[in-house]
């Protein structure tokens, strides 16, 4: 309310990402856009107007607002978009939509390599306790990689996980250490469900591992598909056979992961880095006139 009242009001533009508070109806954004007549850039990176409730949710489900989506692409000045998903979405309710991916920084922060050298290979996953139901999907495949093949589990969470293996080791994840704790992995994981809310997801896992020469191994699922080059960059893997024969391959080649990391590192500089698409940030900012299209009837 601080910043609504009495910030905002000397401020050109004002950037929303995802949502002024996460429950709630969006009554900042309207008193920005509508009652102060703020340029509002309205950035979201998850399919948010989908009910995604789980047992750790079920109680601020209650008080959040999925439908405010809508409304606050149509109010906004500019929404920028993290894929072509999402951007189709906000198209319905604005003009002015911009595609720009999750981007990293390849200069100041993801700026080493995993050297590939560890004398037992290390399966690495990191995100929030929400998305560790994915990483179940995998036990079947991990119990069977442990009876041929020696390798780490290591999983990057604010909660551990709620399975056991021969190797499994849990980190919580801290910004300051998130990187250090990364360049831990020598294989990177990110399965996904087949279903819409997926395919809003960003693909930030497989950035994050890319941008550190980390070979990945994903679900062709959403923006996957566009992240990975299969059997270039990682591998896109569909049944628990597929992720098996790719988890093996990589547990055994260090010099392939070596190779797939480093063609990863070369496209996220290229095409998901922070520097890459920065004069698309900057022209974010561009004064745009409202139209008929942010307005409500």
């Amino acid at each position: 309310m601080w910043v609504v009242l009495f910030v905002a009001p000397r401020c050109r533009f004002v950037f929303v990402h995802r949502e002024a508070t996460p429950l709630g109806p969006p009554i900042f954004e309207w008193i920005l856009a509508r009652v102060l007549g703020k340029k509002l850039i309205y950035d979201f990176d998850d399919a948010i107007w989908i009910p995604a409730i789980s047992a750790h949710n079920k109680i601020a489900s209650l008080f959040k607002c999925f439908w405010k989506t809508k409304y606050i692409c149509r109010w906004a000045t500019t929404v920028v978009a993290g894929n072509a998903y999402l951007a189709g979405f906000a198209q319905k309710y604005n003009e002015q939509v911009v595609q720009l991916p999750t981007c990293v920084d390849t200069v100041s922060r993801f700026n080493q390599l995993q050297p590939q050298d560890a004398p037992i290979p290390i399966i690495g996953w990191t995100g929030s306790h929400s998305t560790l139901q994915y990483l179940n999907r995998l036990l079947p495949v991990f119990q069977q990689l442990e009876k041929q093949f020696e390798f780490e589990l290591l999983v990057i969470c604010d909660r551990p996980p709620s399975f056991g293996l021969n190797r499994l080791r849990y980190l919580p994840w801290r910004e300051v250490t998130e990187i250090c704790d990364l360049l831990q992995v020598n294989i990177g994981v990110m399965p996904l469900d087949a279903d819409a809310w997926s395919e809003g997801k960003c693909g930030f896992k497989i950035i994050q591992y890319l941008s550190l020469g980390i070979s990945a191994v994903a679900s062709p699922v959403g923006v996957n598909k566009q992240i990975i080059n299969h059997g270039v960059s990682g591998y896109l893997c569909h049944g628990e056979q597929e992720w098996f024969d790719a988890l093996a391959i990589l547990l055994q080649d260090a010099n392939l992961r070596r190779q797939l990391g480093a063609a990863g590192r070369r496209k996220i500089q290229a095409e998901y880095s922070i520097q890459a698409h920065t004069a698309t940030f900057l022209s974010l900012l561009a004064a745009h006139q409202p139209t008929a299209a942010h307005r409500e009837s």
